[in-house]
C-alpha cells in the first residue's frame, strides 16, 4: 500500500505580516504589498483570503458556518472572506462579471469552468500557472500525484502548464468504477409480485410488464394513476439511454464510445441507435411513458417518485427518489430483439481538473497554495467531499475514531445522501484514492452498495474495454469542438425526443445522417480520434 499522511502540519508563521484592515480582527492577505514567506500553520496572527465559490441552495449562505471550514480556520489561522453564490446560472454570471470587470478574488473554488474557459483565462492572464506552487508548497497534493501520476498528466495543459487544482474521487477502477454507469434502471418489484410477474429479461418482456403496470392497478387504489415508466430526457442519470444497450453500442451522455480497436464512434449515428428509438416509440404509442418525461424538471420527477407512482424509472441512486427500501430493485440488462445485451459505459470518472484556480490578483501565492494543500490532506479530503463529524446542530456523515485517526460513515437513517452532503460538505479541490478506504475512511454505505450492484449486475455485460479518456485538448481544438457540439448535440437531443414521440425515424434517418455531417460530425470524429491516439502514446 502506498504511503499517506493522516495529519496536517502544525507550526507557526515565520514571515512578517504588514498591518492591514480586515473583518473579524484578521489581516487581509489580499492587500499585502509583498508575498508572505515561509508560511507554516497555524499562523501567529490571523489573515484572510478572498475566495469566490458556489454551493448548493441547501447549504448555508455563508460557507464559514460549515463545521469543516470552522475547523480549517482554527487549524490554519486563515480566515476566508467568501463570496458565495448558488451553483448554476447565478454563480456563472457573477463569476464571469468579476473576471470581465477585473475585480478578481484571490481564488475561485468550485469554478464550474470547462477546459476552454481555463485555457482562455490563462491566455488572458486572469489566472496563474500553479505547477511551481505544487512542487514547492503543496506536499499533500504532490504525494497524491506521485502515487497516481496519471492525474498529473490529465491536469497538464497542452502548453505544459497546470492552471487549476483537481477534484479526485476514486471508487473502484476500470469497469468496476462507480462512474461506469450513470442511469441505473429501477423497477417496482412490489408491483411485479402483486401481478405475479417475473423480472423482465428482454425488451419484449419489459414492454409486457409496463403494459401490466398501466392496466392492472398494481397500487390497488382503483385508479389509473400508475406511471409505467418515467425519465427525464437527455438528463444524465435520469435519461432513458440505458435501454439503448440492448440494440448495439448503446448510448451515453456525450454520444462517444471507443471500440476495442481504439476507434471513436458517434453513438447517435449507429443503426442500433435507430432500433432503440423505434422500440421507445412503441412504448410511447402504447402509453407506457410518463407524458411529462420530455419536459419535467428534477423536482417534479422527485415528487412523483416519492409518491410511489413509478413502475420503472432511472437515476443514479434510488435512495434519492424512492428511498432505500425494497420496493424498487435494479433491473438487470435486457436482451434485445437480436440477442444483443450490452451495458454501455459512460466516459465519466471521479476527476475534475478545474475545481479551483488562483487569479492574477493574488499577492500571496505561497499562503494560498499552502491553504489549498490542506484540502488534499487525506482526512480533510474525505470530509470536503462528503461532510464531517461532531456537528451538534445537525445530522453527521461520520464519526471520528481518535485512536485510529480514521472516519467511519454513519447510517443515513433514511436521509437522502445527496441532501445531507450538500448541506455539510464543501467540495472544492480534494483527493480520495482507493487506498484510503480502510486506513482513512470507510466507504459510504450507499457507494459500497452501488459498487456491489455494479459488479454483480452491470459489469458482466459491459462489452467495451475502453472509455474515452479525459483528453486535455488545445485551445484551438476546444474551440472547434465547442462550435461543433453546440449545434450537433442540440440537434441529436432534439431529434431523439421528437422521434420517440412521433415515430418518424425511418423516414428521416438518411436526412438526419446528412445533417450530422453538415454540422461537423466528421471533423468532430477526427479531432476526438487524434486526441485519443495522443493520449494512448
Amino acid at each position: 500500500m502506498k504511503k499517506w499522511s493522516k495529519t496536517m502540519s502544525a507550526a507557526v508563521l515565520t514571515g512578517i505580516l504588514v498591518t492591514a484592515g480586515c473583518s473579524n480582527n484578521s489581516k487581509s492577505a489580499s492587500s499585502e504589498d509583498y508575498e508572505l514567506k515561509d508560511v507554516t500553520f497555524p499562523l501567529k496572527e490571523d489573515v484572510s483570503l478572498k475566495i469566490m465559490t458556489s454551493s448548493s441552495p441547501l447549504a448555508p449562505n455563508d460557507p464559514n458556518e460549515k463545521l469543516i471550514l470552522k475547523r480549517l480556520q482554527k487549524q490554519t489561522g486563515v480566515e476566508i472572506d467568501w463570496t458565495n453564490y448558488t451553483a448554476g446560472e447565478t454563480f456563472d454570471e457573477k463569476r464571469n462579471l468579476a473576471v470581465a470587470s477585473g475585480d478578481l478574488p484571490d481564488a475561485i473554488m468550485n469554478t464550474g469552468y470547462g477546459d476552454y474557459e481555463i485555457l482562455k483565462l490563462a491566455k488572458d492572464g486572469a489566472i496563474v500557472p500553479v505547477e511551481d506552487l505544487i512542487e514547492k508548497h503543496m506536499p499533500n497534493l504532490r504525494k497524491v500525484l506521485e502515487d497516481a501520476p496519471e492525474y498529473k498528466a490529465m491536469m497538464t495543459a497542452p502548453d505544459g502548464h497546470i492552471y487549476s487544482f483537481p477534484w479526485i474521487e476514486e471508487l473502484g477502477a476500470g469497469k468496476e468504477s462507480i462512474h461506469s454507469v450513470d442511469d441505473f434502471p429501477w423497477i417496482n418489484v412490489e408491483w411485479l409480485d402483486k401481478l405475479g410477474l417475473d423480472m423482465p429479461t428482454n425488451t419484449e418482456e419489459l414492454k409486457n410488464v409496463l403494459k401490466a403496470f398501466k392496466t392492472q392497478d398494481p397500487n390497488g387504489n382503483g385508479k389509473a394513476d400508475e406511471i409505467p415508466m418515467s425519465f427525464i430526457i437527455n438528463h444524465g442519470g435520469e435519461d432513458v439511454s440505458h435501454l439503448f444497450g440492448a440494440f448495439g453500442l448503446g448510448e451515453n451522455g456525450d454520444h462517444t464510445v471507443v471500440t476495442d480497436d481504439g476507434e471513436i464512434k458517434m453513438t447517435a449515428s449507429e443503426d442500433g441507435y435507430k432500433e432503440a428509438i423505434r422500440y421507445l416509440n412503441d412504448l410511447y404509442k402504447e402509453g407506457l411513458m410518463d407524458v411529462e418525461a420530455f419536459e419535467q424538471d428534477w423536482n417534479t420527477y422527485l415528487s412523483k417518485g416519492k409518491e410511489g407512482r413509478y413502475g420503472m424509472y432511472f437515476t443514479w441512486d434510488k435512495a434519492n427518489i424512492t428511498g432505500m427500501n425494497d420496493t424498487y430493485e435494479l433491473l438487470p440488462p435486457l436482451e434485445g430483439p437480436d440477442g444483443e445485451k450490452n451495458v454501455t459505459r459512460t466516459n465519466n470518472m471521479g476527476f475534475d481538473r478545474n475545481k479551483m484556480v488562483i487569479t492574477s490578483a493574488n499577492k500571496n501565492l505561497e499562503l494560498t497554495a499552502k491553504w489549498i494543500d490542506q484540502l488534499y490532506d487525506p482526512l480533510q479530503s474525505v470530509q470536503d467531499n462528503w461532510g464531517t463529524y461532531g456537528d451538534e446542530k445537525q445530522q453527521n456523515i461520520f464519526e471520528f475514531n481518535e485512536a485510529d485517526q480514521a472516519l467511519k460513515h454513519l447510517p443515513l437513517e433514511g436521509t437522502a445522501p445527496v441532501e445531507l452532503r450538500e448541506k455539510t460538505s464543501i467540495g472544492g479541490p480534494l483527493a480520495i484514492l482507493d487506498e484510503y478506504y480502510g486506513p482513512v475512511t470507510t466507504k459510504p454505505d450507499d457507494a459500497a452498495w452501488r459498487l456491489g450492484l455494479m459488479k454483480d449486475v452491470m459489469v458482466p455485460h459491459m462489452k467495451a474495454e475502453n472509455i474515452y479518456p479525459k483528453v486535455f485538448f488545445s485551445l484551438e481544438d476546444l474551440d472547434k469542438l465547442s462550435k461543433i457540439e453546440t449545434d450537433l448535440f442540440a440537434y441529436i437531443n432534439r431529434k431523439k425526443a421528437e422521434w420517440i414521440t412521433n415515430g418518424k425515424i425511418d423516414k428521416e434517418w438518411e436526412a438526419y445522417l446528412k445533417e450530422l455531417d453538415r454540422l461537423g460530425l466528421q471533423e468532430w470524429l477526427e479531432i476526438k480520434q487524434a486526441g485519443y491516439d495522443r493520449n494512448q502514446e
